[in-house]
C-alpha cells in the first residue's frame, strides 16, 4: 500500500467491499498499463466522489458517467480536435506525449495523468485542466498523491474550486444512476 493511500485511509474510512477488477483487459483496451496506487486506489474506494466536488474515475463505473474507459476514449478524440487550433501544454510538446483523464469535477476541471514515451506508469504525473479554458497545471506527483496532499491542503491548485477542499471531508462510493 502507497502513503498516499495509507492518508486517504486516514482521511475517509475505506468501504466494506473492496473491488476486484480486471486490469488487464482494461490496459489492453486503453492500450497502456496504469500505475499501481490507482489500481490499489480503485481497489480499496471504487469510483468515488471526494468532498462532494472531486470525482475519481473507475472502469466499468457503476455511475456510467464517470467510467475511465469512455472519458479516456472522449477525452482523447476532443483533445486532439481543440489543438488543431489551441497550443498544447509545453508538458505535452514531446512526441508521444498524451494525457490520459483519472479524475473530473463538478465544475468540469479534467485531471490527467501526463503519459511520456518509456516513462513507467508508476511515474506518471498529474496535470489539471480548467473547464472551457486553455489553462493547465502540472504537478509531480502521482494521482493518489495529488489527492490526498488537495484533501489534506498541502497541494493547492488555482484552477480547482476554492471551496475543495472541505473543512470535515466527504467520501462517498459511486452507485449506478
Amino acid at each position: 500500500m502507497s502513503n498516499a493511500l495509507a492518508r486517504l485511509l486516514e482521511i475517509a474510512p475505506a468501504p466494506s467491499q473492496p473491488l476486484d477488477k480486471g486490469w488487464s483487459e482494461v490496459e489492453q483496451t486503453l492500450a497502456v498499463g496504469l500505475p499501481n496506487d490507482y489500481k490499489e486506489l480503485i481497489g480499496v474506494y471504487g469510483g468515488s466522489n471526494w468532498d462532494d466536488y472531486l470525482y475519481v474515475l473507475e472502469p466499468d463505473c457503476p455511475n456510467k458517467h464517470y467510467d475511465l474507459l469512455k472519458w479516456a476514449k472522449y477525452q482523447f478524440e476532443d483533445l486532439q480536435e481543440l489543438w488543431t487550433f489551441e497550443k498544447k501544454p509545453e508538458e505535452l510538446e514531446t512526441e508521444g506525449s498524451v494525457v490520459i483523464p483519472w479524475a473530473t469535477t463538478d465544475n468540469g476541471e479534467c485531471l490527467y495523468w501526463l503519459v511520456l514515451p518509456g516513462v513507467d506508469p508508476n511515474e506518471w504525473t498529474v496535470m489539471v485542466n480548467e473547464a472551457r479554458g486553455p489553462r493547465w497545471e502540472h504537478y509531480s506527483v502521482s494521482c493518489t498523491q495529488f489527492l490526498a496532499s488537495a484533501l489534506t491542503g498541502e497541494l493547492q491548485s488555482n484552477i480547482l474550486s476554492s471551496s475543495f477542499p472541505l473543512a470535515t471531508h466527504e467520501f462517498r462510493r459511486l452507485g449506478p444512476v
